[in-house]
Order: C-alpha cells, then sequence, then structure tokens
C-alpha cells in the first residue's frame, strides 16, 4: 500500500462533519450535466472506499441516496473509475456548498468563508487532499506533497490556504492545469496534522528518522573508510622509503629518534600517527611523529 493510500485511508475512517470537505471533492472531481429534468453531477474517483465516502457526506448532510456507478478503464493499469450521479437536489447542493459560479467558470478559486475560517480550511484541505493529492514515499527521502488543480487560481487559493498554516507551499503551471506542492519535510508533517492525519503524520516521521540515521552510520563510515586509505596510503609511501634507504645507506645511518619512528612504522603500518606517537619509548605529540616521518622520507627523496 503506497503511503498515499495509508493518507487517505485514515482520512476516511474519520467521519466528516464539515461540509467544506465535501465542497472541496465536488469542486476538484465533480462536473455538471444537464438532462430533460434538469441538472445532474457526477464525482468521479479511483478509489471505492473515498465513492463510499462521498455517498455517506451526501445521505448525511442532504438525505440523498445517489447512484454509484463504475467503469473499467482502457489503459493497462484497468482502474475502476467510481462514479457517485445525483439526479436530485442539484441545485441545493451548488447553493448550499457556494459551488455554483465554480461550474459555470465565474469563480474558480477558493471561497471567502473557507479561506477566513480555520475550521473550514482544514476540512477543504482534507477534501482536496482525498480528491486530487499524492505523497512521495517518504523512505525515498526526495520528499513532495501535491494537489492538483484543473484552475491555476484554485492551486494559488490552496497554496494561500496552507500558508495560513504556517506551510511553505508554492504553484507550478502544468498544461492541462496547475499543482500546489510542499517539498520540506517538516511542511508535510505539519499538514497532515492539519488535515488530522496524526498516524500518517507519525509514520512519515519515523521514516524520515530511521532514513536520517542510516544516512549518518553510511556517511560516518565513510569517513572512517577514508581516513583508513589515507592513513594506509602515507604509510606504505613511508615504508617504501624506509626499505629503500636500507637498501642505500642501511638503517644505523639514520639518527636514533628517526629509527624508532621507522621501526614502529614498519612493524605497523596499519597505525595512525597518535597510536605511533603512544608505542615509542619517549614520548612524542602526534606534530612531533609527523615531522619525523617527514624527514624520513625527505631522505629518501634525496638518495
Amino acid at each position: 500500500m503506497s503511503f498515499t493510500v495509508k493518507v487517505k485511508e485514515e482520512l476516511l475512517g474519520h467521519k466528516s462533519e464539515n461540509k467544506m470537505e465535501l465542497s472541496a471533492i465536488i469542486k476538484m472531481s465533480g462536473s455538471l450535466g444537464l438532462a430533460n429534468h434538469g441538472l445532474n453531477l457526477s464525482i468521479t474517483t479511483e478509489n471505492a472506499k473515498i465513492a463510499r465516502h462521498i455517498y455517506s457526506m451526501l445521505e448525511e448532510h442532504y438525505h440523498l441516496q445517489p447512484e454509484i456507478k463504475y467503469h473499467q478503464k482502457t489503459n493497462l493499469r484497468k482502474n475502476r473509475v467510481y462514479t457517485v450521479f445525483i439526479e436530485e437536489k442539484v441545485d441545493v447542493i451548488l447553493a448550499d456548498l457556494k459551488l455554483a459560479d465554480a461550474f459555470f467558470g465565474i469563480e474558480t478559486g477558493i471561497e471567502r468563508s473557507i479561506l477566513d475560517n480555520d475550521e473550514n480550511g482544514r476540512a477543504y484541505l482534507r477534501g482536496a487532499f482525498l480528491s486530487t493529492g499524492t505523497v512521495r514515499e517518504p523512505d525515498s527521502g526526495k520528499y513532495q506533497l501535491e494537489i492538483f488543480s484543473v484552475y491555476l487560481d484554485h492551486a494559488q487559493d490552496l497554496a494561500n490556504l496552507m500558508k495560513k498554516f504556517m506551510l511553505d507551499a508554492k504553484v507550478i503551471e502544468h498544461k492541462h492545469g496547475a499543482v500546489t506542492y510542499l517539498q520540506k519535510a517538516e511542511d508535510i508533517m505539519d499538514f497532515l496534522i492539519v488535515i488530522d492525519a496524526m498516524e500518517a503524520r507519525d509514520a512519515f516521521e519515523e521514516i524520515k528518522m530511521i532514513r536520517e540515521t542510516r544516512n549518518d552510520i553510511n556517511r560516518a563510515n565513510n569517513v572512517e573508510t577514508a581516513n583508513i586509505a589515507r592513513t594506509i596510503t602515507a604509510s606504505m609511501k613511508t615504508i617504501n622509503n624506509i626499505i629503500k634507504i636500507m637498501d642505500t645507506i642501511g638503517f644505523d645511518a639514520l639518527p636514533s629518534d628517526l629509527r624508532q619512528v621507522a621501526q614502529v612504522r614498519v612493524a605497523h603500518p596499519d597505525y595512525s600517527i597518535q597510536q605511533i606517537a603512544d608505542s615509542l619509548e619517549t614520548p612524542l605529540s602526534k606534530s612531533g611523529v609527523n615531522h619525523r616521518l617527514r624527514k624520513i622520507n625527505k631522505i629518501a627523496d634525496e638518495l
């Protein structure tokens, strides 16, 4: 199950009491039709549970029992498309939810009463996410939450609504519409709090923390491996130079302080500078050991 589906299933588990959730779903997934007896309303979704949720909200708020239809998509995914079809009280629903202007192209943004009221705003964002929202899998490390809108001004109003809840929402225009999106993990977690998806929020944070911990461990291991590689490379260069000195002028030609360091280096190629310093009879600092190793290398280079 994708993370998007998990969020939506959690939302569907809550009883919806604010009609602005239904308003968002109808505005973003609904279409009007005209028949002999008047207007009809079709609300489409690929999620059977969302279709049942829409049915329940219409039944509760408007005492309707709409028809649920479905047809099979012809593409390779073969998903079913569910349609909640309403023939009664369509004008009442549109008037009550202030959607009439939206469907006739007069007002494609978000109603002011939603933008100015936090509870209405939360409910509207829930409906918007249920309708066209997606979240990238949090373990991918590339965080993104998106809500698609047909109209640019609706996408911009969604961003403004999110900003009311201190979310850094942005909008990008596409060929067939516009997307309101969040890219920061903290913003996505806060958005999940706003729409009351607390379990999903906690799961998101847990996945994020596990991934970050794993990355920290990998980085530490990489640094340690790189440090060991550098130590070994430097060690082998010095050992080769010591062998060169032994083969040309002889080991005893080195001053006693250099011989001590050279003996430890040859005996322990994997030792760090600090370990060499700790192994000497006379205590010496790391800089002192480095100075003597450089002297040995210089002697070898001059041979």
